[in-house]
């Protein structure tokens, strides 16, 4: 009898500490649709018996992206387009324009148009075709705390922060 056992990784190789799961209605239609806006590789896929997805596992940039289809029956049901999300993934690229025309292109709602912002990142929103919120940014300028205070446009709700 081998005594020895190996130490299991508290959190799994390739994970961070905190992964968007989102549920979508039609989860295989999702992933399509996040590896042409995003380029996202999906890692695994657990279907189940009645065809929908229990879970699937995508990797976009360095990060997981896990994901099921709507289960009403366990209280497991997605945003859809039009009802705004009160969650917003955000997106780190290296290229913000590129990756917003490839994510309109693919059936995504620009909800803010890419711009350059105050806090140093070329930034705009988007509305995926399953009802989850985007911001997708490139970061263009390092900037100090006082920098960006300075910046901030009169009126935006972040400036007593």
């Amino acid at each position: 009898m081998n005594t020895t056992q190996t130490a299991v990784q508290k959190i799994p190789a390739g994970m961070h500490s905190l992964t968007p799961h989102l549920v979508c209605r039609n989860a295989a239609d999702a992933i399509g649709f996040y590896e042409r806006a995003f380029g996202a590789v999906t890692l695994g896929r657990l279907p189940g018996p009645d065809g929908k997805l229990m879970h699937a596992m995508l990797k976009i940039g360095d990060s997981a992206l896990m994901l099921n289809d709507e289960f009403p029956e366990f209280g497991a049901l997605g945003p859809q387009a039009g009802a705004t999300s009160p969650v917003t993934i955000h997106l780190f690229v290296e290229d913000v324009d590129a990756t917003f025309a490839r994510a309109v292109e693919a059936g995504a709602r620009v909800t803010m148009p890419v711009a350059d912002m105050f806090w140093g990142d070329r930034y705009g929103k988007l509305e995926d075709p399953f009802g989850h919120q985007w911001s997708v940014a490139t970061h263009i300028r390092d900037l100090t705390p006082e920098q960006i205070a300075a910046a901030m446009p009169q009126g935006c709700p972040d400036a007593q922060a």
